[in-house]
């Protein structure tokens, strides 16, 4: 009897987490949508906006912009968009293991020298790095708690003008890729110098021959690139941070749906080990009966 109490006991247990993580699970479905209009709502824009960069830079002999000055990467920031809460798979490890991959290998000299410095966009990612003594900058986890371009951009102008100083020789971003709810593409993306990317380039060259782009601008193009650059910064990382929110709440679902039905899984296994420990039960108390019995009409 003690058993079969054990045995229920468990099946109410692995009951109520299995609502929990179902409940959950509705809730990431719900957030995932919102975050995922809102990263294809600004790829195009952020694709256009590079695209035209690209077009007009082309045509400028080079650039009076600080924030493209190709410098020693000497003194290094890392940028780690992870979440602030668990429970999402593997999400926040990968993009630790990605991180620790360009920190070890990629920057292992000026990680060694005392040179590499990380800003924190997530709690997750902040908490490992500042735990284990790495020169944590700043901690934004209070980004997602109202994510607007805005509030994003306050990260950027910071890390602009870090750069402009020369306090950082090279900014990379580290984040999860949002492509659909079941898959995240692990990225590393250089935001600071901004160079154009050989993808880039050819994305460009394919368009000219395909159809010649004549923008007219206004006032000229060298005032048009200053102004474009910062703001191309500005929606690199904003961009990121969506991707990230995005493939996050996928992720969250994705793994509340498998916790979900291996809870099903388990309450199907416990209530089968239940039926027999109480068929086990019953069939040892027929057996005493019977046998008190015969024992009685023997005496």
């Amino acid at each position: 009897m003690a058993n079969l109490k054990e045995v229920r006991n468990r099946i109410t247990s692995v009951s109520s987490t299995q609502q929990i993580t179902k409940a959950m699970k509705m809730v990431s479905a719900a957030k995932l949508k919102r975050a995922t209009n809102a990263i294809l709502q600004l790829r195009p824009y952020a694709n256009k906006l590079r695209d035209i960069l690209a077009d007009v830079s082309a045509s400028v002999e080079g650039s009076n912009s600080p924030f493209t000055v190709d410098r020693e990467p000497n003194k290094v920031l890392i940028v780690v968009v992870s979440s602030n809460r668990g429970l999402a798979g593997a999400f926040n490890a990968n993009v630790i293991k990605a991180t620790n991959n360009l920190i070890f290998n990629k920057y292992a000299e000026q990680h060694a020298k005392g040179n590499l410095s990380i800003i924190g966009i997530g709690k997750k990612g902040y908490d490992f790095y500042s735990k284990r003594n790495f020169n944590v900058v700043a901690n934004h986890s209070d980004l997602y708690s109202d994510l607007n371009f805005g509030s994003v951009s306050v990260v950027t102008e910071f890390i602009m003008e870090q750069f402009k100083e020369g306090n950082f020789d090279r900014v990379e971003v580290v984040y999860n890729r949002f492509k659909n709810a079941a898959v995240q593409e692990l990225t590393a993306e250089q935001i600071l110098p901004l160079l154009p990317a050989e993808e880039n380039k050819q994305h460009t060259h394919k368009a000219k021959i395909e159809a010649e782009v004549d923008y007219i601008i206004e006032p000229s193009k060298e005032k048009i690139i200053e102004e474009l650059i910062p703001k191309a910064i500005k929606i690199q990382l904003y961009k990121a941070v969506l991707d990230s929110n995005a493939s996050e709440h996928g992720a969250r679902m994705t793994a509340m749906d498998k916790a979900t039905e291996n809870a099903g899984d388990l309450i199907k296994s416990l209530k089968l080990s239940y039926n027999q420990a109480r068929q086990a039960a019953i069939t040892t108390e027929l057996t005493e009966i019977v046998s008190g019995a015969a024992a009685l009409s023997n005496g």
